[in-house]
């Protein structure tokens, strides 16, 4: 400004017009930072990272088994009940627990021999005393009919002394049988396992005196089990003696059975008939005899296209897939955009799932490890992409 002008000019006009210089530098100064942190801002702009590193499978098509579900109980193949024959003695020692293992002719239970041993004793005596008489009476007819012919006897006497032979022969057998009865009872003072199996109950207590007939222990026969499954009617004519059968007890354990036989009746109540299925030695511990359990029967065959169990994601009650984009950022060939996927599931065999609805690309490649911690949209490294396993 020229200086007369300034001259000119009145203290408050100058301070007015000086303000309006300040404001006018602080404005420029402020536009220049601006801009210039908006540069700098651009120019540092942080990029996208993968949300996290994830391995992929591809889906696999294959023919599984179509199963048959079932219920029912398991139950002992044949269940032996081990008693008493001995009558009114005195159990005195009792080897056999319940879930104890036992062979065929395994010692379980004793009872107190000493007064049967003295009726055996008794017996061979009566024996010895009767052959001796025997013996004796057999002599006596001999002679006799060599003096037959000479006449020194009677035919009366003769016969008289043949028929004490006989008689005397017949009592030498009434003694043996009464020593058999007696050594019977002998032999039945020790209680014998009568086949091999598992001991499932014991009522035997020392010190009881018991009849004969009474139930000392329950065995399940060579430990065999069977599942005893309730079909539908309608379902039946699907079941053939073969046929292998997934079993599933309620605390997890599963076996793999064989139906033996189809009942051959139905239940006029429910409708359902009984399907008998043979379960293996190796069946696990966890599963007994009374437990109540399902089943699947192998009743065909049809195609699945399966994917393992850990890349289904369930959410808000449905079942969710993530796959990965087809399209992958510029110059970044191991990172890609997944889409989530609901689908609807099907079988299941071992750790693999059947998809039924949802995934119709076989070629796609699916999220399996990291899939639980994904959302629709989200950015991922991917490693190396493997096959599905046939299971």
């Amino acid at each position: 400004m020229p200086n007369s002008i300034w001259r000119n000019t009145s203290p408050v006009q100058r301070t007015f017009l000086m303000a309006i210089a300040a404001l006018l530098v602080v404005c420029l100064v402020a536009a220049g930072v601006s801009i210039k942190f908006k540069e700098s801002a651009k120019d540092e702009a942080p990029t996208t990272k993968p949300a996290m590193t994830v391995s992929t499978q591809t889906p696999v098509r294959s023919t599984w088994a179509t199963p048959l579900s079932a219920n029912g109980s398991v139950t002992a193949w044949q269940e032996a009940s081990v008693g008493t024959e001995a009558n009114g003695l005195r159990l005195i020692e009792v080897r056999g627990q319940v879930g104890d293992k036992v062979k065929a002719g395994q010692v379980l239970a004793v009872f107190d021999a000493a007064g049967v041993r003295a009726d055996v004793q008794a017996a061979r005596a009566q024996v010895a005393e009767a052959s001796a008489s025997a013996a004796e009476a057999k002599a006596n007819a001999d002679r006799a009919r060599s003096l037959q012919s000479s006449g020194a006897l009677s035919e009366q006497q003769i016969n008289q002394l043949t028929t004490a032979a006989l008689t005397a022969e017949a009592r030498v057998a009434s003694a043996q049988a009464q020593l058999a009865v007696q050594e019977l009872r002998l032999k039945h003072t020790t209680v014998l396992a009568p086949d091999a199996g598992v001991l499932s109950a014991r009522s035997a207590t020392v010190g009881a005196v018991l009849p004969a007939g009474t139930e000392l222990f329950r065995l399940v026969r060579q430990s065999r089990l069977e599942w005893r499954a309730e079909v539908p009617a309608a379902d039946l004519a699907q079941i053939k003696p073969g046929q292998s059968v997934a079993l599933r007890a309620p605390g997890g354990a599963t076996a793999q059975g064989k139906v033996r036989t189809v009942g051959p009746t139905v239940d006029a109540q429910n409708r359902l008939g009984l399907v008998y299925v043979d379960l293996p030695a190796n069946t696990p511990d966890a599963i007994k005899p009374g437990m109540f359990a399902s089943g699947d029967f192998a009743v065909g065959e049809q195609p699945a296209l399966h994917v393992p169990q850990q890349a289904l994601v369930f959410r808000d009650g449905f079942s969710y897939l993530f796959v990965l984009a087809e399209e992958q950022p510029d110059g970044k060939p191991n990172e890609a955009r997944v889409t989530r996927l609901k689908v609807q599931t099907g079988r299941r065999l071992g750790d693999r799932i059947e998809i039924s609805q949802g995934l119709a690309n076989d070629k796609a490649r699916v999220v399996v490890q990291g899939a639980a911690f994904l959302n629709d949209g989200d950015l991922v490294k991917v490693v190396a992409p493997t096959t599905g396993a046939q299971p």
